[in-house]
């Protein structure tokens, strides 16, 4: 990949599409300024990507089709016999999970954004984003324009932080609030409440037709890794014999999380003194998945009540659940018995919870087009 020559480039002839073209009409587009690295990008030649930067799992789809879901981790090699097995410096996604026997697991991200507590966190971070780009398969020359989520309430220093990483990387980026993704890509702007439950933060945003303020978001840090946390602790106040760790206990969740009632008994193998046997988990995954409810209603009610009374009633019918978390079985119903005080609601669950943002973050960059971008938010060019 090429970035732009130095001068500045000429605005796109394209112009906007879909729900944005009567907003947006007439507006003058900021030109971006073009950056002498490499060869320029060929004029017109441009790889759109939308991509959801997640704690436990990134997804990337692009405008040439390209779809994948990468695990958010990277793995060093502990010594020279790591090198040696793993032949590369460092790894990406699952297979440093696989391999994480011999290998430094490094997870660049935590509560939905980047760690920055060292450089080697924002190198960490690097070689992620990095691999992200390579699996969307860029050609030669080719101008790569992302949009990238991130948590509802993240702060002005950690979306500046991502974006002078894509800067090395991409010719312009964007970075945009996460559940406003999922909304944007379910045509859920107006009278709508987005649920986007992930590893490391669950963001709730509420959608008024406009580009979200930051009253009308939250961002909870109660989320899936907590679950994991949750579960992993009773399970280990239950049968203090058995060996269990991370690893294990999300593979547990992730199989069989459940509120309400399951109608069924979870039993699963567990080991103790390296012997296998089983055990039945049923109340403790119900009372980690169960956890994330309270705080979630809370912020819910807080943000329905912000709407106009005359609204509230069809935004209660127009409240969309999201993200890894939105799998968990019953949730959409509890969280619609929870919130029915309120009057009649309506909670509905997203097709493809490992891709909604990501293909919401890729509708927006096909519909606008990247001349315009720096009308929605922070962005670097």
């Amino acid at each position: 990949m090429a970035k732009a020559p130095g001068k500045d480039k000429e605005k796109s002839a394209d112009k906007p599409a879909g729900i944005l073209a009567g907003k947006l009409a007439g507006k003058p587009a900021g030109k971006p300024a073009g950056k002498p690295v490499g060869k320029p990008a060929d004029k017109g030649k441009r790889l759109l990507l939308g991509i959801d930067l997640g704690t436990s799992r990134t997804a990337v789809m692009s405008s040439r089709g390209e779809k994948h879901m990468v695990r958010s981790v990277v793995g060093y090699p502990r010594d020279l016999i790591g090198v040696k097995l793993l032949g590369s410096p460092y790894v990406v996604g699952q297979e440093a999970l696989d391999k994480r026997s011999y290998l430094d697991i490094r997870y660049p991200l935590e509560d939905g954004v980047l760690r920055e507590y060292s450089e080697r966190d924002i190198e960490v971070a690097r070689h992620l984003l990095s691999h992200v780009i390579e699996v969307a398969k860029p050609k030669p020359n080719e101008e790569i324009c992302a949009i990238i989520g991130v948590p509802a309430r993240a702060s002005g220093a950690n979306k500046s932080l991502l974006l002078n990483i894509a800067q090395e990387m991409m010719d312009m980026a964007l970075v945009i609030s996460e559940p406003f993704m999922v909304a944007y890509g379910q045509g859920k702007l107006v009278n709508a409440l987005v649920i986007d439950i992930g590893a490391g933060t669950v963001d709730l945003s509420a959608l008024k037709g406009t580009l979200p303020e930051a009253e009308d978001q939250a961002t909870l840090t109660r989320a899936g890794n907590f679950v994991d946390e949750r579960l992993m602790a009773l399970i280990e106040e239950r049968y203090p014999e058995v060996q269990i760790n991370t690893h294990v206990t999300c593979a547990i969740k992730e199989e069989n999380s459940f509120v309400g009632d399951n109608g069924k008994s979870i039993k699963v193998e567990l080991r103790a003194d390296g012997k296998p046997g089983t055990y039945d988990v049923t109340d403790q995954v119900q009372a980690a998945c169960e956890s994330l409810v309270p705080e979630i209603i809370e912020t819910a009610e807080n943000l329905i009540r912000s709407f106009p009374p005359e609204h509230q009633s069809d935004v209660l019918k127009n409240i969309v659940m999201a993200g890894g978390g939105s799998r968990i079985k019953g949730l959409a119903s509890f969280i619609a018995e929870k919130l029915s005080t309120f009057g009649e609601v309506q909670v509905t669950t997203v097709a493809d919870p490992t891709f909604d943002g990501s293909a919401g973050a890729l509708k927006l960059a096909q519909e606008l087009p990247p001349d315009y971008w720096d009308q929605l938010g922070d962005l670097i060019a």
